[in-house]
């Protein structure tokens, strides 16, 4: 096997469908119900996946090869686009303003792994109008060689924190189309690209076994939030759109299998979303400004990461072939409780077995909890969710 991907994944599959049967029968036949739970055998599903990790590789190249980024000029999208410079990959920005577009290559180009062979461009754009996802699709492509983009990282959007009868009704179709529209938009065209015309989209002369094709395969990344999982007071208009991502992002990962099997020669595409907290950025210190009281008190047990951070521990996940990413601790416990179909692996599948029952639990103290802070500061403060009993800014 080596470096095969797709042989580590069936190495994997075997250890751990072995574990579990050694588990079910174990507790089914040969335990009486005072015994304890089977731990060792368990643990031997960890470590056999440890084992089968020796024969991984990298889910997620980047090296050489061309990235889109939506949200690029600033924040995470920013980041982001510098660290995939820094492993050697073409980058494409695409954002608004020209004046931070102009800005941000220049950060970009200075962390690239080879100044000599990699390549920067940076679009202007409103992804909020359809046909403005497909002109980028087409430019990177005429840019590219006549090549489509191998990656494509949807980081646009924003939010507007106030209590829903506080939230102006036109603000709710401005954070759809900000953050659901303006991703679902770039997705349909480069999908687009991708899959309707396979013959074109089979592996490269160079990459023509069925290990280097797997090895190769294209990249489309949502940018959600943990609010996806599971939300509170002050994000009505916010949190559904970020929810609205997640099944987007589940519904295209089944909908991929149709056009493998249709069309086995043709390189692979992969549907990943990142689920963040809070990020220290400009447009967090921003939301802060019109965030009401209730709302910060309630999320004060989420500390805001860094781009830096959420962006590094993305990759390395990406780099492990996860789908759905959380970077905190409070978002992979969430999305641990919040799961239900969507498609896991490895030794996440363990996790949520053993998690899954527990944190049923949990998050309905969780609810309960957060019910209880909200109705102790109406009665505190009133019912506009700001402690000096004004409205909440909208």
């Amino acid at each position: 096997p080596g470096k095969d991907y797709e042989s580590f994944s069936w190495l994997r599959f075997l250890l751990l469908l072995r574990s579990w049967l050694q588990i079910f029968f174990y507790t089914i036949d040969f335990q009486p119900p005072s015994s304890p739970p089977p731990l060792c055998l368990v643990l031997q599903v960890q470590l056999g996946c440890g084992i089968a990790a020796m024969f991984s590789s990298n889910a997620f190249e980047v090296l050489g090869r061309t990235a889109i980024i939506t949200g690029g000029s600033s924040g995470m999208g920013l980041e982001l686009a510098r660290q995939l410079a820094a492993k050697g990959a073409n980058i494409v920005i695409v954002a608004r303003r020209q004046d931070r577009l102009l800005k941000g290559l220049e950060i970009i180009e200075g962390a690239a792994l080879d100044k000599k062979t990699q390549r920067f461009h940076q679009i202007s754009a409103d992804l909020t109008v359809a046909s403005e996802a497909v002109r980028i699709v087409d430019e990177v492509t005429s840019w590219n060689g006549g090549l489509a983009p191998d990656i494509v990282w949807c980081c646009a959007g924003c939010s507007h924190p106030t209590l829903f009868i506080d939230t102006p009704v036109e603000e709710f179709s401005r954070q759809m189309d900000s953050n659901y529209f303006s991703a679902m938009y770039v997705a349909h065209a480069i999908m687009s690209r991708w899959l309707k015309n396979p013959e074109e989209n089979s592996g490269s002369s160079k990459e023509t076994t069925a290990k280097q094709t797997a090895k190769s395969a294209r990249h489309l990344l949502f940018t959600s939030s943990v609010l996806a999982f599971h939300t509170f007071a002050g994000y009505t208009s916010y949190s559904p759109t970020k929810a609205a991502l997640r099944t987007l992002s589940d519904t295209l990962s089944q909908e991929l299998n149709l056009y493998h099997a249709a069309h086995p020669d043709m390189r692979k595409v992969r549907v990943h979303t990142v689920f963040p907290s809070g990020i220290l950025t400009e447009a967090l210190d921003e939301e802060n400004k019109i965030k009401s009281d209730v709302t910060k008190a309630l999320e004060e047990v989420d500390k805001p990461l860094t781009p830096e951070v959420v962006v590094s521990r993305s990759l390395k996940a990406l780099e492990g072939g996860d789908e759905l990413i959380a970077v905190d601790p409070l978002s992979w416990l969430t999305k641990r409780s919040m799961l239900g179909g969507t498609a896991r692996s490895g030794i996440s599948v363990t996790y949520d077995w053993l998690l899954a029952a527990v944190l049923a639990l949990v998050m309905i103290y969780v609810r309960w909890d957060m019910d209880k802070q909200v109705r102790a500061f109406g009665r505190k403060f009133g019912a506009t969710g700001m402690k000096d009993g004004g409205a909440s800014s909208a």
